[in-house]
């Protein structure tokens, strides 16, 4: 049984975390393995910290005395105050460490918060998630990345500290192995995979579009394979050479195919309500371990019904 201690502070009730390592060969049922493995405390005392928030299994809370503890798994219990939860209906939290920060952001929320000339405040993937790291430790700190446009969906990370922050936004190319997106494009794409080049810019309307001057936009390179076509619509995977502003929807606007509900880039159609673009997968070199990292968000299911048959 290891002990990890935090650091105290007078503003917040400091983390008391037991970690417990399921060394055995077999499986376990969670409220079993935690009485078998914490002999200082008893079952009343498993199943309080249960039914609080209070273990948590595979980097995730769980209230389930039932839960599968797998052989070499780790078991978190903080026996001093419940885990904070990241809840919210539109964001999901996938992965974190003590460095990044991996979420699945829901359509119609901004990534980043934007200047409001009404001061009303809009939120942000970016202030739920600090929120979030606040409640565990007012100390703790949230940096940007990259962004998704707010009616993308998907797979975007955070990092938690500058360091990090730095070694991704510097080594950008080079760390993010592969990003794939799939969107749902007005008309039949006719050639099965390709690609777009261009170089991007934007004007004061803020409209992204591309330009044959080098000096006047920066490179884009968008790489696109069909998977289906029915209805008059193609729904089409998407993988990124370059992370360019509104990069994806000027490039399918450009090949005569706009996203479906992007009337911004020329979209006639809006069958499900929504911009059919989502973040599908994002890999990438994790900035401190170099360790390969794979995150994954499933495909709206609208996106399927409307290519359906």
């Amino acid at each position: 049984m290891k002990k990890e201690r935090h650091h105290s502070s007078p503003h917040f009730k400091t983390d008391r975390i037991i970690s417990l390592i399921n060394d055995g060969e077999e499986e376990r049922p969670l409220l079993e393995f935690v009485t078998e493995k914490a002999h200082d405390w008893s079952r009343t005392d498993a199943k309080s910290w249960l039914k609080h928030g209070q273990i948590m299994v595979g980097g995730q809370v769980t209230r389930a005395f039932d839960a599968p503890v797998k052989s070499g798994e780790e078991i978190k219990v903080n026996i001093s105050r419940p885990f904070v939860e990241l809840r919210h209906p539109r964001l999901k939290l996938l992965y974190e460490d003590d460095d990044v920060i991996v979420v699945e952001k829901g359509y119609g929320l901004l990534s980043v918060g934007i200047p409001n000339p009404k001061k009303k405040k809009i939120e942000s993937a970016y202030d739920i998630i600090r929120d979030y790291l606040k409640r565990k430790d007012p100390r703790n700190k949230l940096f940007v990345v990259h962004r998704l446009d707010r009616d993308t969906s998907g797979v975007m990370m955070f990092a938690k500290t500058e360091a990090a922050q730095e070694t991704l936004r510097h080594n950008w190319n080079n760390y993010v192995l592969e990003r794939l997106y799939v969107a749902i494009l007005e008309g039949f794409v006719k050639d099965e995979e390709g690609f777009i080049k261009s170089h991007l810019a934007e004007n004061s309307q803020f409209l992204v579009y591309s330009t044959p001057n080098a000096e006047e936009g920066r490179l884009a390179v968008t790489r696109y394979k069909v998977a289906k076509r029915a209805h008059g619509l193609s729904m089409v995977e998407f993988s990124l050479d370059t992370g360019r502003k509104n990069q994806i929807r000027v490039h399918a606007a450009e090949m005569g195919h706009p996203i479906m509900g992007d009337r911004k880039y020329g979209a006639k159609q809006s069958r499900i309500g929504r911009l059919c673009l989502h973040a599908k997968t994002l890999r990438f070199a994790h900035p401190v371990t170099k360790k390969d990292m794979f995150f994954e968000s499933p495909v709206p299911p609208g996106f399927y019904k409307v290519v359906k048959g």
